[in-house]
């Protein structure tokens, strides 16, 4: 039995130095972590623009819906004479209130208003300034917003994720090499949040009053001398990717 038990603690002695040696952990790995950016700029191809019709009447509220309603019929004439299809002319808000001075007291009635506001959706972005003049002269008063978007934004973003990836991998390269080290495979990849712009409208009824997923438009001036000056100078949507990498260090060779 002593012979036994004497191999008994042998073997654990033989076995402790084992159990003295863990396994590296990822936080115990030689690593960096950067980060990397890339814009891709895009010319758009689809304008959202959402516009907006008030009117009112002192007396009569159908007076007033009827004078809101004939001037949308004067919009919708110009929009079909440029071509456009109902799948692109939509009804965003409607409102039919009375209004006083004092809306809390209601004291001094002011009227009957009624608001409208309708989103168009322009796929041809060089008519952006002339469907705007238009609207006007047929009676619209209000621009809520204009949103330039790509039908191809996917494609563009999945672009400037790999120039973002591209430029975290050389910072990375540069970074590590100052130290007098290599750049080992990745430990962990994340994508950073985009500082996607917000298009909301600044109308009244606000149901595009949220994040879209589009971004900032770079504005280029239109040349001067060529034809009417114009108000809306069409530029490129920059969209944008960024990313962070963990990666393993490694001695330089």
């Amino acid at each position: 039995m002593k012979w036994v038990f004497g191999l008994s603690g042998c073997i654990l002695m033989l076995a402790c130095p084992a159990w003295a040696q863990p396994t590296p952990t990822n936080q115990e790995i030689p690593k960096i972590t950067i980060q990397g950016e890339a814009v891709v700029y895009v010319k758009p191809d689809k304008i959202l623009l959402c516009f907006g019709i008030e009117t009112w009447d002192k007396q009569d509220i159908l007076a007033a819906k009827q004078k809101n309603t004939e001037i949308f019929q004067k919009a919708l004439a110009v929009l079909k004479q440029m071509g456009l299809p109902d799948k692109d002319i939509q009804t965003d808000y409607l409102s039919v209130e009375p209004r006083y001075r004092d809306g809390y007291r209601r004291e001094e009635f002011l009227g009957y208003f009624v608001r409208n506001t309708f989103v168009v959706t322009l796929r041809d972005p060089e008519k952006v300034e002339e469907l705007i003049t238009r609207m006007l002269q047929a009676g619209v008063q209000y621009i809520h917003g204009v949103d330039f978007q790509t039908t191809e934004f996917k494609k563009y973003r999945e672009q400037a994720r790999a120039l973002a990836l591209q430029a975290a991998k050389e910072k990375a390269e540069k970074m590590a090499g100052v130290l007098g080290q290599s750049v080992g495979p990745p430990l962990a990849i994340q994508e950073g949040h985009s500082p996607w712009y917000y298009a909301g409208w600044s109308g009244w009824g606000l149901s595009r009053a949220q994040p879209m997923a589009q971004n900032v438009l770079q504005e280029i001036p239109a040349s001067a001398g060529e034809g009417e000056p114009e108000t809306i100078a069409l530029g490129k949507i920059a969209i944008r990717a960024s990313v962070s990498v963990a990666v393993q260090l490694e001695n330089a060779p």
